[in-house]
């Protein structure tokens, strides 16, 4: 009966939730979304957000499933309307342009990189072979890559990010990764930084991800670590809860749970050592307290040589050393 009354309210905040959001953006389609990994149980509302990446109305749920612990976006925008939270002078866009700068700024931020490892964009050690980057955005890292020997190939959501890539002169598929379907596959690597939690499917995506690497290779990406003390503190302020466009939260036991169901041997989990999602969170914490300008300095941005942050490396290394930082980048093999 606890349990019978427990779904029924869940229904209830549902349909709140979406009757809020066609009211407040009625070109917006909503749709509910069941646990990925098949389970039976209802869940737990965890908090109530907005979007704070691109300021569109609306408020989103984070819910958590009772049974395997992951936390989700539900309800959510279905694929057809995601396409309004990825506007073309989206964050993650204007970050990955590949530049052709050279000279003393170029230099220092090259030897920051260098000293400050973050393990953003991590990978094993392998011999320069057949690379997949899914999400590759405007094609930063498949210039970086191919400048290092790789054969690549990218697939991302926007046209008009991909076609940036494709202008590089890189072949890259312009949608999302469940409507792909590539003419080659075979692949060494495959990596995908900051894009699992985007996907509408992520089981599906990364048995597609599975079937296209070959036995013996590689999957590395990156997510947000919703298990980190910045997000239980922090809440809905977290930078990397990026509602709604961020649609699952994944934690190293869930993260390890989705690849066991896809096929995939989980390897390692390295905390990335950056304290970036923290001092943003702090900058939306600052920016509801009516601090704006402040709130801008402390967000900062991703080309900046120094920040803050940097800065305090040392303490960043700490805090992935002790699982606490925000993002993590997870390493996984096809072993059959």
């Amino acid at each position: 009966m606890v349990h019978e009354a427990a779904g029924s309210l869940a229904l209830s905040l549902n349909q709140t939730g979406m009757d809020k959001m066609t009211a407040d953006m009625p070109d917006i389609e909503l749709e509910e979304s069941p646990c990925p990994l098949g389970c039976s149980s209802s869940d737990d509302l965890v908090l109530t957000g907005h979007d704070r990446i691109n300021h569109l109305p609306g408020e989103f749920r984070l819910v958590k499933c009772r049974e395997c612990g992951l936390m989700r976006t539900d309800p959510r925008p279905t694929p057809a309307s995601m396409g309004r939270y990825y506007p073309d002078d989206y964050g993650p866009y204007q970050g990955t342009q590949a530049s052709s700068h050279s000279g003393g700024a170029a230099a220092l931020k090259q030897w920051l990189r260098s000293i400050l490892d973050v393990r953003a964009e991590y990978i094993p050690k392998l011999a320069p072979g057949r690379l997949l980057e899914i999400g590759c955005a405007s094609g930063a890292y498949l210039h970086k890559m191919a400048d290092s020997g790789w054969q690549v190939n990218g697939i991302e959501f926007s046209p008009h990010a991909a076609q940036a890539a494709r202008d590089l002169g890189y072949p890259v598929h312009a949608g999302s990764l469940e409507s792909a379907a590539l003419e080659t596959t075979d692949f060494d690597l495959i990596c995908g930084w900051m894009v699992l939690e985007h996907l509408h499917d992520p089981v599906a995506g990364l048995e597609k991800l599975y079937d296209w690497t070959k036995p013996g290779g590689w999957l590395a990406f990156s997510v947000p670590n919703a298990e980190s003390l910045e997000f239980k503190l922090l809440k809905a302020r977290w930078y990397a809860l990026h509602l709604p466009n961020h649609l699952y939260h994944y934690t190293p036991d869930t993260i390890q749970a989705m690849l066991a169901k896809t096929g995939w041997t989980l390897h390692t989990i390295h905390h990335q050592r950056t304290l970036s999602s923290l001092f943003a969170s702090i900058g939306h914490l600052l920016d509801d307290k009516g601090f704006h300008r402040v709130s801008r300095w402390v967000v900062g941005k991703p080309e900046d040589p120094v920040r803050l942050y940097q800065i305090l490396f040392p303490l960043a290394m700490l805090a992935a050393a002790m699982g606490q930082t925000g993002r993590m980048t997870v390493w996984a093999k096809r072993t059959d």
